[in-house]
């Protein structure tokens, strides 16, 4: 059993940064492949970052390649996604997720643990 909180959004304007985060409770999260998603209004789930467990691999959606960097601190038990050059395209309420092991997912249905997301609103 893993618990997330995610934190960091807010207002920002295009061509901002944002740094949001992810405090994961529970012994095993060094040992989680975690993602990031997101849910605009009217949309569905989608895949914006993932990361393995040992911080070794990464990928990320088309939409955010260049701009957005995840990373993890194991020790502090967090994930993170820094953005930067916002557009407004990215606004949404952003996701923290987790299977709860090493299989490699990055489909919203696969995930198995998910926080209660943060607002990201990037206004043009």
């Amino acid at each position: 059993q893993v618990q997330l909180v995610e934190s960091g959004g807010g207002l920002v304007q295009a061509g901002g940064s944002l740094r949001l985060s992810c405090a994961a409770s529970g012994r095993r999260f060094s040992t989680y492949n975690m993602a990031w998603f997101r849910q605009a209004p009217g949309m569905e789930r989608e895949f914006v970052a993932a990361i393995t467990w040992d911080g070794v691999r990464t990928t990320y959606a088309d939409s955010v390649k260049g701009r957005f960097t995840i990373s993890r601190d194991n020790a502090k038990s967090t994930v993170n996604l820094q953005m930067n050059s916002l557009e407004s395209e990215d606004t949404a309420v952003y996701y923290c997720a987790t299977r709860g092991g090493t299989v490699w997912e990055v489909m919203p249905k696969r995930m198995t643990y998910w926080g209660k997301g943060t607002l990201v609103t990037v206004s043009s």
